[in-house]
């Protein structure tokens, strides 16, 4: 009799081992990544805290950690310092078009790329993805001369008419996620006299909602936070875009002085990324985990 009951007693030892080391290494996990959200979002926290702080808190020492009472008219008076509503709405305009057609026309190009084969349609594949690897630096100036030529320049046309190419990032995840769903579902939609465009819309649309999320989030957050090209192409304060105007609003008589403004600006552009994430955060993760499962 106890030889039979002494391995399933050891067998629950090691059991209990196993789960006591599984927790364990559970519970370094989740203070490794607790440790490291808080590190990440202790400049966040500088920010908000400094955006409703006076500036004469700033010249304090130490400056308070949290500001009493806190100066939340900041987001008031930074209204006053520039034409902050034209560059809400620019950046607006963009990041919208940005998201719209950027995702469709590039969700088009990878549906051709993922379900239709043609004479060098692998070789055009790598080519458009090959781009990529071209920096943007390098691009700049033709783009430049280009958009002068007609006369485009100093307006949203440079940030928005190139959206109709779509992007080779986004065109190599959506195709990518494309090449998951089973073929079997265009042939019995063209059976039943389904074009191709009308297979795209009802059936690989709707069943690729995590990859276009993914697109979208990281469309938006790419053209809201895009600095370069715009700084490039706009000079004219009411035309520029938020992440340029921050710039304008350091610059000159408000550098030193409007501290408080500039955090509270920074704050203004930061909300509608984080919020943008939080609200797609389970298409976007989802995405992310299962794009290029099929290659």
């Amino acid at each position: 009799m106890s030889a039979v009951t002494a391995p399933v007693g050891g067998t629950t030892i090691r059991s209990r081992r196993v789960r006591s080391i599984r927790g364990l290494v559970r519970l370094l996990t989740y203070a490794l990544l607790a440790g490291g959200s808080i590190v990440y979002a202790i400049p966040f926290f500088w920010m908000v805290r400094a955006s409703v702080m006076s500036i004469g808190m700033f010249f304090e020492d130490p400056p308070p950690l949290i500001p009493n009472p806190p100066a939340f008219e900041n987001y008031v008076e930074v209204w006053n310092v520039g034409p902050v509503h034209w560059w809400i709405a620019n950046s607006v305009i963009v990041s919208f078009l940005g998201v719209t057609i950027g995702t469709l026309v590039s969700a088009l190009v990878a549906f051709g790329f993922a379900r239709t084969s043609f004479p060098g349609s692998r070789v055009l594949f790598l080519l458009v993805i090959s781009t990529m690897m071209l920096p943007q630096h390098v691009t700049i100036i033709p783009q430049v001369i280009l958009f002068r030529e007609l006369n485009w320049l100093d307006s949203l046309l440079p940030l928005t008419v190139p959206l109709l190419g779509g992007a080779p990032f986004y065109i190599f995840i959506l195709r990518q996620f494309f090449m998951t769903i089973p073929t079997e579902l265009d042939e019995a939609a063209s059976i039943d006299g389904a074009s191709r465009l009308r297979v795209f819309w009802t059936i690989i649309v709707p069943l690729s909602k995590p990859a276009t999320a993914t697109v979208a989030v990281f469309s938006f957050i790419n053209h809201w936070n895009d600095f370069f090209f715009p700084f490039i192409v706009l000079q004219s304060a009411d035309r520029l875009t938020l992440s340029v105007g921050m710039r304008w609003l350091q610059a000159g008589q408000y550098e030193a002085q409007k501290l408080h403004l500039q955090m509270a600006i920074a704050v203004v552009a930061v909300a509608p990324i984080v919020v943008a994430f939080f609200l797609a955060q389970k298409h976007f993760i989802r995405g992310i985990a299962l794009t290029g499962i099929k290659g």
